[in-house]
C-alpha cells in the first residue's frame, strides 16, 4: 500500500489544551507509523528567518571554491565547516558503493556547550563536539546561523513532545534524552548540472537517516526529495510554502521497536531540459539522543524499548554515525 506524505498543521502543539495537543499526536502517529514522514505548517518558525539563513547560505556557496576550502572540515570525528562536491557518498551508510552525491555542505554544530562538563570533554565527547568553522567574508553568517539553529533546536523539542504523546507516554518523557544532542545544521548547495553526472550519480543517494528526527527546509526547484513506499516505488514529498519536511530516523524507529518506521529517501537530479537552472538549497537539523542511561532511572514504558536507547540499526556502521556510542 502507498502511503501519501501528509501535511499537518502543528499549531495545536502550542495549544494549552492537553485534548488538542493528544489530537495532533494522533495524526503524528499514523503519520510516523506508515511513512515516516510529515510536512508540517504551523511551526512558529518566522518566514524572516528562514529567508535570511537561506540569503547567507547561497553567499558563503556563491564564493570562490579556494575560500570555501578555507573552511574545510579538519581531522576525524565530527564534520564541521565545508566539504566540496563529492565528498559526501550517502550510500556508505548502507553499506553499499555509490557514485559521490553531486551536492556541496557546509556543518554547524551546537554553540551552547558547557566547557566544564566532562560530558563533552572526555575523549567520546571530543569525537562528536568539535569547533564550528566560520567564513570571515560574510558578515553576520555566525549570528544568522546560531538564530537558525536555536529556533530549530526549540521545534524539534516541540516535536520530540508530540512524539512522546503519540507513544502514549508523559508529554516531557524524552527531555532529558535529549538534552544532550549532538545536532548538526548542515546546509547543503545542489548545484546547477551544468554537465550530465556520472552514471548511477544523484544529489543525495539513497539512506536512511540515524537519529531521532530531521527538519528539512527545501525549495521549489527542479530535482527534488523522494521517498521510498513499501512498494519499492518512489514517490516525490510535496513542496508546500512555508512548511518544514519531517522525518524520523533509524534511532527513533529502534526506540519505538519499528513501531515508526525510517524510510529510505534519495535527492534526485533534475529532468536534463531543466539541469542547467536547478540549483536548490536545503537546510537540515537532525536532533540526535545521546544521555547515558543511569541504573537508577526508573524502568521505561514498554512502548519504547530500553534495550535499544541510544543504539542504531546495523547498517549504520561508520564510527561518526554511531550515535549511541557517546556515554
Amino acid at each position: 500500500m502507498i502511503h501519501p506524505v501528509p501535511v499537518i498543521d502543528i499549531s495545536r502543539a502550542f495549544s494549552v489544551s492537553l485534548a488538542e495537543r493528544q489530537a495532533l499526536a494522533r495524526e503524528i502517529d499514523q503519520a510516523c507509523a506508515s511513512i515516516g514522514f510529515l510536512v508540517i505548517a504551523g511551526h512558529g518558525v518566522s518566514n524572516q528567518l528562514v529567508e535570511d539563513t537561506k540569503h547567507a547560505a547561497n553567499a558563503f556557496f556563491d564564493l570562490p571554491l579556494a575560500e570555501k576550502q578555507s573552511c574545510a572540515t579538519l581531522g576525524k570525528g565530527a564534520k564541521r565547516g565545508y566539504r566540496d562536491i563529492g565528498a559526501s557518498v550517502l550510500a556508505y551508510s548502507r553499506g553499499e558503493d555509490g557514485a559521490p552525491d553531486h551536492r556541496e555542505l557546509f556543518s554547524i554544530g551546537r554553540f551552547d556547550i558547557d566547557p566544564a562538563d566532562d560530558y563533552y570533554t572526555r575523549a567520546e565527547g571530543k569525537l562528536t563536539i568539535v569547533p564550528n568553522i566560520w567564513p570571515p567574508a560574510i558578515a553576520g553568517f555566525e549570528a544568522t546561523m546560531r538564530r537558525y539553529f536555536e529556533a530549530m533546536d526549540r521545534l524539534s523539542l516541540t516535536l520530540m513532545r508530540q512524539f512522546a504523546l503519540a507513544l502514549s507516554l508523559d508529554e516531557h518523557w524524552f527531555d532529558d534524552k535529549v538534552d544532550k544532542h549532538i545536532s548538526t545544521l548542515q546546509l547543503s548547495n545542489y548545484p546547477d548540472q551544468k554537465t550530465p553526472p556520472q552514471p548511477g550519480q544523484l544529489r543525495a543517494s539513497a539512506h536512511s537517516d540515524w537519529g531521532s528526527l530531521t527538519i528539512l527546509k527545501t525549495e521549489d526547484r527542479p530535482g527534488g526529495l523522494e521517498v521510498a513506499t513499501d512498494g519499492g516505488a518512489w514517490r516525490p514529498v510535496p513542496f508546500v510554502p512555508d512548511t518544514f519536511i519531517v522525518n524520523i530516523g533509524d534511532l527513533m524507529a529502534r526506540w519505538t521497536d519499528d513501531r515508526w518506521v525510517s524510510t529510505l529517501h534519495r535527492v534526485v537530479n533534475p529532468p536534463e531540459e531543466k539541469a542547467h537552472d536547478s540549483r536548490r538549497l536545503s537546510r537540515l537539523f537532525p536532533p540526535a539522543q545521546l544521555r547515558r542511561r543511569h541504573p537508577a532511572d526508573p524502568p521505561r514504558p514498554a512502548q519504547v524499548r530500553a534495550d535499544h536507547i541510544g543504539r542504531l540499526p546495523a547498517h549504520a556502521h561508520r564510527p561518526d554515525l554511531r550515535l549511541g556510542s557517546m556515554p
